[in-house]
């Protein structure tokens, strides 16, 4: 009978040169998307005329911009983080309690960030929302992003199987991806408010994963 060992595996990683770069180039994309939304340029028009087109309010849209509500999202990066702990715990990790902490400090921070944001640059809403302001960048979509990507993070190292580390990454995408289309379309978010949280949050996740790290002889199942 094999035998399984309890310590995490690490997940492939893209190449370092490309690992560095790429958290700024979508910190650089932010920076352009919220300069077009300020200054009302020619991309934030054209976003309006899509959002506008795209609009089609309905159980599924509703259903899927539900989907990046912290009331949803904020239970499953607790089981992530809990089920982590439990592991780094029996495997006799020191700092076994990272996981519930990075959780914690990722759900803080994205009201942090994102409220002020929205404040500051008081763009309004579609039509179903108007006249409010406050729309970018989406809290939805930096929910979605954020906390069901730490919750990811949180996994992948103990998941041995790429088939099973596969699927964690696909469902996060399905999940952020369901969030974006159900927002846009029911009318809750321009595309570019969406736009914009997706590139924040993904400078955010690319930049530093908040995983445990796992051990350097960690070796990855067939």
């Amino acid at each position: 009978m094999p035998i399984t060992s309890s310590r995490p595996v690490a997940p492939p990683r893209p190449r370092p040169s490309a690992r560095r770069a790429l958290p700024w180039l979508l910190g650089l994309l932010f920076a352009v998307l919220t300069w077009q939304v300020v200054s009302e340029g020619p991309l934030a028009r054209a976003d309006e005329r899509l959002g506008r087109a795209l609009i089609e309010r309905d159980g599924l849209s509703a259903f899927l911009a539900d989907l990046g509500n912290a009331e949803v999202a904020l239970p499953v990066l607790a089981a992530a983080a809990g089920w982590a702990a439990v592991r780094g715990r029996r495997a006799g990790r020191a700092r076994w309690w990272t996981p519930p902490a990075v959780a914690a400090g990722a759900a803080v921070a994205v009201p942090l960030v994102v409220t002020p944001l929205q404040a500051l640059i008081a763009r309004p809403g579609p039509p179903p929302m108007a006249p409010e302001t406050g729309f970018y960048p989406s809290g939805h979509t930096a929910t979605a992003v954020v906390l069901y990507g730490v919750a990811a993070l949180l996994l992948l190292p103990w998941l041995r199987r790429r088939a099973a580390r596969l699927a964690v990454v696909l469902l996060w995408a399905a999940l952020v991806a369901g969030t974006a289309v159900g927002l846009v379309r029911h009318g809750y978010h321009w595309p570019l408010d969406v736009m914009g949280s997706l590139t924040a949050g993904g400078a955010v996740l690319t930049a530093r994963t908040g995983g445990p790290a796992a051990p350097p002889d960690a070796r990855a199942a067939p």
